[in-house]
């Protein structure tokens, strides 16, 4: 900081650790980061363009309104007539300049870290974390005689300042890659024994955000049980380290004939009670902490399930949105080279997940099998190999409406004139759209990565339809609201501030925050049926429960999908062609034996049904249990 006119000069030590604290606080983004700063000048000494730049390339740095007031205050000793200031100036410029381009070498090492600005016609450094060369920054940094001692000591006054060190420290951190975007949030446990174990995992994967929340939850959900038998802290810490994780390289070329490399992954993550089954993932934010999560998430799904099932996931950074059809089966190749091996009906059962479809199923499928020389694994998705469920694609959003319909029934309620909020434009929201309105309800929402569309006069069969047709042509859905005028779609926005009795999240995980939950509650919804995986953050959760508003867990009521897929694997569906009907009832009875296996498991444990934690708690509870009882029996595994 400047002096003022006429004060006292601060706390040297206070004023920095404020100014740190500020910039952590803020999340400062030091813009100069790791750049050389360029001191070199203009053509000649006699440009009288130099007292008025800047001396860095790139933009010139507005000052803002703080240096503006500093400068006003700052205190301006001088004994010379203002002739002869002038004259002083200009030659001060020259000297300046003989400076800068003696020593451009050495100051360009010492302030990496540094920029230079011009204020009040003067050059100054400036340090990259507090913006100002106040205190201790105050020497002009060219010496007063322009001598090269001055300048050093100017080079020491700097280096030696508490902002400049952190500086530093957050340049080191950087090149470490310590500093993550976005802080993982540790929520408080009841026991100690809990805790050690969520801080084992943090010890181990500390920048793994996604995937120590998914673990957090789920400890939180076994408190209770862990409390009764410390037999299950030994299981869990066994159960959190995924047995095999395979990462690999996915070169491939695409329709200009360039070469494109992303990465590939598949975390293998329990196989105690059968073999694995678990989704493909083609997004740009996948990496291996998201494959961690999913895989675990989809180890107790499983478990839950009426089926003997172990849980994988895995995927890529791939993007095939904008891809042609070639492009996509070229890149499907190339991943299944390398990802094949260890995939199989005894081992790993792949599926469907995000930005993957029929269209890539059947890529991968097809070189499964040419380079395993037989037919026998199960792919779920495509349709052009088997002629068994008629209703695979839709089992994940259907399953999710069977499940908000069981919740309602035990309230003796209905689905029948209920407003539903859905996000997402996928398979599942769509699906779930058409089942919600084939139970009378009113869905009035969907969403993409840009915003959402409501019409609050509800979708029917033609508009889902419509939107179909907009998605398949990878339009918007703002084109939606030209056909349909009563409808409205918000940029930039969610729709969870729109009048609802219950919601159906079913986009991408974290997609629900503290304000979202906060919206939700005061727009009346009153039932959240979870259809992607981990929806809402921690904050987000604890809103929801002290609203007490009924959450239906993904691994309980987005485990429709699992359903189909053993459906299709089952030797007897293979043989005959289902029925719509009788797949839906399959389905049905499938969903309501997970439904009351999630609520027994949480009443053994002292949560009541009508509790906001019943489901949530009971569903990993059971999922739980059914593997830690595989793993006791098998010994160390």
């Amino acid at each position: 900081m400047l002096l003022p006119v006429g004060g006292l000069e601060m706390n040297s030590t206070m004023d920095d650790m404020n100014l740190i604290q500020e910039a952590q606080r803020h999340h400062l983004v030091v813009r100069e980061l790791g750049e050389e700063i360029d001191l070199e000048i203009g053509p000649g000494d006699d440009d009288p363009s130099f007292a008025n730049s800047p001396l860095i390339g790139g933009p010139p740095r507005e000052p803002s309104a703080r240096e503006n007031d500093e400068t006003k205050q700052m205190v301006m000793v001088s004994h010379l007539p203002p002739d002869d200031q002038d004259l002083s100036k200009s030659q001060t410029v020259k000297r300046k300049k003989k400076v800068v381009k003696r020593w451009r070498e050495e100051w360009a090492d010492t302030y990496k870290w540094a920029y230079v600005d011009v204020k009040e016609g003067t050059a100054r450094i400036f340090c990259s974390v507090c913006k100002d060369y106040g205190r201790k920054h105050r020497r002009n940094p060219y010496g007063n005689e322009g001598s090269r001692n001055m300048q050093m000591s100017a080079l020491e006054e700097h280096n030696n300042s508490l902002l400049h060190k952190e500086a530093l420290r957050l340049q080191m951190a950087s090149k470490d890659k310590i500093i993550v975007d976005k802080p993982i949030f540790v929520k408080a446990l009841m026991s100690k024994t809990a805790g050690s174990i969520v801080e084992a995992a943090l010890k181990r994967d500390p920048h793994e955000v996604e995937f120590i929340q998914s673990v957090q939850e789920a400890v939180h959900a076994l408190e209770r049980v862990i409390a009764k038998n410390n037999h299950y802290v030994n299981i869990m810490e066994r159960l959190l380290e995924p047995e095999r994780m395979i990462l690999f390289r996915v070169p491939w070329v695409d329709d200009r004939g360039e070469t494109h490399v992303h990465r590939g992954f598949r975390v293998q993550f329990n196989q105690a009670l059968g073999p694995c089954r678990g989704g493909f993932r083609f997004h740009p934010s996948m990496n291996l902490s998201i494959a961690k999560f999913l895989g675990f998430e989809q180890t107790l799904k499983n478990a839950l399930s009426p089926y003997k099932l172990g849980g994988a996931a895995g995927g890529s950074d791939f993007d095939p949105k904008g891809k042609s059809d070639n492009e996509i089966m070229r890149f499907c190749q190339s991943f299944m080279n390398e990802v094949c091996r260890y995939l199989g009906p005894d081992k790993d059962l792949p599926s469907e997940d995000m930005g993957v479809g029929t269209r890539e199923m059947g890529y991968l499928f097809g070189q499964y099998r040419r380079l395993a020389g037989h037919f026998q694994v199960s792919f779920t998705g495509p349709r052009i190999f088997w002629s068994g469920s008629s209703l695979r694609t839709e089992a994940t959003g259907y399953g999710l409406v069977f499940f908000a319909q069981l919740m309602l029934a035990e309230m003796n309620k209905e689905l029948k004139g209920l407003r539903c909020v859905v996000s997402g434009s996928g398979k599942i929201a769509m699906h779930v759209l058409e089942k919600l309105i084939a139970y009378g309800a009113l869905p009035i929402t969907v969403s993409d990565s840009k915003g959402y569309l409501v019409d609050d006069d509800g979708f029917d069969y033609m508009k889902i339809s419509f939107l179909r047709d907009i998605k398949s042509q990878q339009r918007s859905l703002r084109d939606y609201s030209k056909t349909y005028a009563r409808s409205k779609y918000y940029d930039e926005a969610k729709p969870w501030n729109e009048r609802c009795d219950v919601a159906f999240p079913c986009a991408y995980h974290n997609e629900i925050d503290q304000s979202d939950a906060i919206n939700l509650v005061n727009s009346g919804c009153r039932i959240l049926v979870e259809g992607s995986n981990m929806p809402c953050t921690p904050e987000a959760v604890d809103v929801l429960r002290k609203a007490n508003v009924l959450v239906a867990p993904a691994m309980a009521a987005g485990a429709g999908g699992v359903v189909a897929g053993e459906l299709e694997r089952n030797h007897e569906c293979n043989e005959m062609q289902w029925s719509p009907e009788d797949f839906e009832s399959k389905l049905q009875e499938a969903m309501k034996q997970i439904y009351q296996r999630a609520l027994k498991a949480a009443a053994d444990f002292g949560y009541q049904k009508e509790s906001p934690e019943a489901l949530v708690h009971g569903a990993v509870i059971s999922g739980f249990l059914s593997v830690a009882q595989a793993m006791t029996d098998q010994g160390c595994v």
